[in-house]
């Protein structure tokens, strides 16, 4: 009886052991996050995305680790963190932002990267073209060509008198120089005078609030990247306390305060760059995906800041928003 007993305990583990080596062992997808921004108090990418990424069936804990990077502003740091992420193999990188994206690029040629918030890519030299992007990049682009325009256009609608605005941009950012030169062509057919506000870090923004408190122009129009929404504080103050109605290129910055804002919704674009992740994990190439472009844009206008700025909306603009803040 004992060597029968023995003989089955041993049967048992033997076809355990059988089972548990024939089980498949679920895939767990590594995905990379890097960013210029802060790094945010949770430490973790965005929810957002991160939600878009569970609705596609990557859930953390189960088949998908998360590795996330900021480099807090401080640009010497990008080239270092992409080095760093290239040696770690993850499975997709997604880079938010021009800066981010250039630095992943020249870090690796084989790990698929995934771009959102870059500006212009060709122009900026970024990919080769938006249908065929060619290497091992594509993504998610938040420009159009009369975009920046646009908001000049409205932004002289709400100050019709306007014959002078201000413009703050990252000049150390080509994507958003880029954008800084659409504003001037468009400012030259409106017959308005630029105001150039360069900065390139935190510091500068002081100069930058100085200079518009000696010039006095009608009006703000701010291009967003990691350092001027880092910055987003300051500038609404300064604006608040300044009287200068201000266009921004999203909605939160108006929900926060701002005055106006214009662009593509941002959690829309997260959205998107986890679908192209999930095409990238099933086995889609970089080069295969078109580089695409936003075409719904969403205006968003804060009453309330408007009343205290003393700024009437018109109604050619109140009735296009989208979202009105009271």
């Amino acid at each position: 009886m004992t060597s029968r007993r023995v003989l089955l305990a041993a049967l048992a583990v033997v076809a355990t052991g059988y089972a548990a080596h024939a089980l498949p062992q679920p895939t767990v997808t590594r995905i990379a996050y890097f960013a210029n921004g802060l790094t945010p108090t949770d430490g973790m990418l965005p929810a957002t995305l991160r939600q878009a990424l569970r609705e596609l069936g990557y859930v953390e804990g189960r088949n998908v680790v998360y590795i996330s990077r900021w480099a807090d502003l401080k640009s010497e740091r990008l080239p270092v963190i992409a080095r760093e992420l290239a040696e770690m193999k993850p499975d997709v990188v997604i880079a938010f932002g021009y800066l981010p994206a250039l630095a992943m690029k020249a870090a690796t040629t084989t790990i698929p990267i995934v771009v959102t918030a870059v500006g212009d890519p060709v122009a900026t030299g970024l990919v080769a073209s938006f249908a065929r992007p060619g290497a091992n990049l594509t993504g998610i682009s938040d420009q159009s060509a009369e975009l920046s325009g646009k908001r000049l256009e409205l932004l002289k609608e709400v100050r019709p008198d306007a014959s002078r605005i201000a413009v703050l941009w990252n000049a150390g950012n080509e994507a958003m120089t880029q954008r800084y030169r659409e504003i001037e062509r468009a400012a030259g057919a409106l017959h308005i005078t630029v105001d150039a506000l360069a900065v390139r870090d935190s510091a500068d923004f002081d100069a930058a609030f100085a200079a518009m408190r000696r010039a006095k122009p009608d009006a703000l129009l701010v291009v967003t990247d990691a350092l001027t929404n880092s910055n987003q504080a300051r500038v609404l103050d300064f604006a608040a306390n300044s009287s200068v109605p201000a266009m921004y290129e999203s909605g939160p910055i108006v929900r926060n305060g701002g005055l106006i804002s214009y662009g593509p919704r941002p959690d829309d674009m997260l959205r998107r760059v986890a679908v192209y992740v999930d095409h990238i994990i099933k086995g889609a190439k970089p080069s295969d995906l078109p580089i695409e472009q936003s075409t719904q844009f969403e205006l968003l206008i804060n009453m309330k800041t408007a009343k205290s700025l003393g700024v009437a909306i018109p109604n050619s603009v109140f009735m296009r928003a989208d979202e009105v803040i009271q």
